[in-house]
């Protein structure tokens, strides 16, 4: 509860802030001036209700949705010796994280994977994939829960739900007051909303939005540098290199032939930017330089 309160009194602060700012500046008398006649303080109460209800309410029902998207199936009462060890290897990590038990699960894929999901650690979702089970030996998807279990204790899906929520009401709030600017000044509309309106503020949100998502995508490639940690912590340094060395070797893209190497996607230059996750090789090498 205190993170959501230090970010909403950040989210709180910063809308105040730039209503300062644009006092001190006169931006409001420039706006007026074009015909833009908005109440700046509303128009940044209305734009937080707006880009925060969307993340507060994907919090609030990331589980549900996981499992359902997903198929997950939570491991109420293990079945077998390895439904045992998995609920047996989370409790562990989680006393040692000082974080509630998870629920566990396991859903159908033929890929290693595996996430962690909820708005409260005390009781949140950790989930693997069958490919990561077979595929991974008990070692590595000890370092895998274990990475998962830090995202629980590191708060990452309400951090990243927060961040999130800020950076759509500023997109929201920078888009109206362009559309406004565009149908008003330029397209001299005199009541009410233009299309031009509508058409840019929607323009706007889209070319901010996608600005703005690389923002995000960096906050959560350092997250994952620090769950890696984290993990390593928890099962030990050498186990989550081993883990991240079998994603490497799972994932690593096939040599493409001749005239066709120039479309593989090697995570470098502009695509970069928009990476959720940081290339594997630079996760191992972080870990390796860790003391």
């Amino acid at each position: 509860m205190m993170r959501i309160f230090l970010f909403l009194a950040t989210n709180a602060a910063i809308l105040v802030v730039i209503s300062i700012v644009f006092n001190l500046l006169g931006l409001s008398g420039v706006l007026d001036a074009n015909g833009v006649n908005l109440n700046l303080n509303a128009l940044l109460i209305m734009s937080a209700v707006i880009g925060m209800t969307g993340s507060f309410i994907s919090l609030l029902m990331s589980k549900w949705s996981a499992k359902n998207a997903m198929g997950v199936h939570v491991i109420d009462r293990p079945d077998n010796q390895t439904e045992r060890w998995l609920v047996d290897t989370v409790a562990k990590l989680a006393r040692e994280a000082g974080i509630g038990m998870p629920e566990v699960g396991v859903f159908q894929a033929p890929e290693a994977n595996a996430f962690a999901t909820g708005m409260n650690k005390n009781s949140a979702l950790v989930a693997v994939s069958t490919g990561l089970l077979q595929t991974m030996n008990a070692d590595e998807v000890e370092a895998v829960l274990g990475h998962e279990i830090s995202h629980v204790a590191n708060g990452d899906m309400v951090t990243m739900a927060l961040m999130q929520g800020v950076v759509n009401t500023f997109v929201y709030f920078f888009a109206t007051i362009i559309g406004h600017v565009v149908d008003r000044a330029v397209f001299k509309s005199e009541r009410d909303y233009g299309p031009a309106y509508y058409v840019t503020q929607l323009v706007a949100q889209i070319v901010l939005g996608i600005l703005a998502s690389m923002l995000v995508m960096w906050f959560s490639r350092y997250r994952e540098f620090r769950a890696d940690a984290g993990g390593a912590r928890l099962a030990g340094r050498d186990k989550m290199i081993g883990a991240l060395r079998a994603l490497q070797r799972a994932h690593e893209p096939q040599a493409l032939p001749g005239q066709f190497a120039a479309f593989g996607i090697n995570g470098d230059g502009v695509m970069r930017l928009f990476m959720s996750h940081p290339p594997l090789a630079e996760r191992i090498a972080a870990l390796q330089n860790s003391r």
